[in-house]
């Protein structure tokens, strides 16, 4: 399998599975902002924060 390179030079990384869900309409365009504002994106902030739930409730 031959991976493609981006225009910025960083490789593909192929999700294969999406999470929708509902928020209400001022929250979400708040939430969107704030993470223009501090320099992420919105759905790398709710990865981080999937993965530290899941770490933080990992059993043992």
């Amino acid at each position: 399998m031959c991976s493609v390179a981006k225009k910025d030079g960083k490789g593909s990384t192929k999700k294969n599975s999406q999470l929708v869900l509902r928020l209400d309409k001022d929250e979400r365009d708040a939430f969107v902002e704030l993470c223009k504002e501090l320099d992420t994106s919105a759905a790398r902030e709710i990865r981080r924060f999937i993965r530290g739930f899941m770490k933080e409730n990992a059993e043992d």
